[in-house]
């Protein structure tokens, strides 16, 4: 697997490249870990992208279907349109991709706007299909200690 070029679309192979993070280095940006989460999507990498959603949505995560739809699908590319960094405590983050497969009803294209929160040190996928059931001066679910209504509430569309 050494000379296999990374499935994100860098160029590069894949053991410097989302391979890093898939073994547990932290991803330094929400743009690297949304790359390494497509890379784990074409690679079957289920559990890595459980373990980089946010950790209060992991539990409603449908595993079996995250698996199904990685393992029956071609996938085709990735092309990353634009990442903000917005910063603040905890710094979050919009990346703008659109991703490509092919499965058994055809070829499809999903763009999306996804949003990250770090927190101690690593980047999380805000899931937007995964109600986060907190009410505004609840803490914040990410676990940054601030209110709801300070920290994530924004970022969820």
């Amino acid at each position: 697997m050494s000379s296999a070029i990374c499935p994100c679309g860098s160029g590069n192979l894949l053991t410097g490249c989302c391979g890093r993070y898939h073994a547990g280095q932290a991803a330094p940006c929400a743009e690297a870990l949304m790359r390494s989460r497509y890379s784990a999507y074409v690679l079957g990498l289920i559990d890595y992208l459980l373990d980089t959603t946010l950790p209060v949505q992991k539990s409603s995560l449908d595993r079996e279907s995250i698996s199904q739809w990685s393992a029956q699908s071609t996938w085709l590319g990735l092309e990353v349109e634009h990442a903000e960094l917005l910063g603040g405590k905890p710094e979050h983050a919009f990346v703008t991709f659109t991703a490509r497969w092919h499965d058994a009803a055809g070829e499809h294209s999903h763009r999306e706007r996804s949003a990250f929160v770090q927190n101690q040190g690593r980047w999380y996928f805000i899931d937007p299909t995964v109600q986060l059931k907190a009410g505004r001066n609840d803490a914040c679910p990410c676990g940054s200690e601030l209110k709801f209504k300070k920290c994530c509430s924004a970022y969820m569309a």
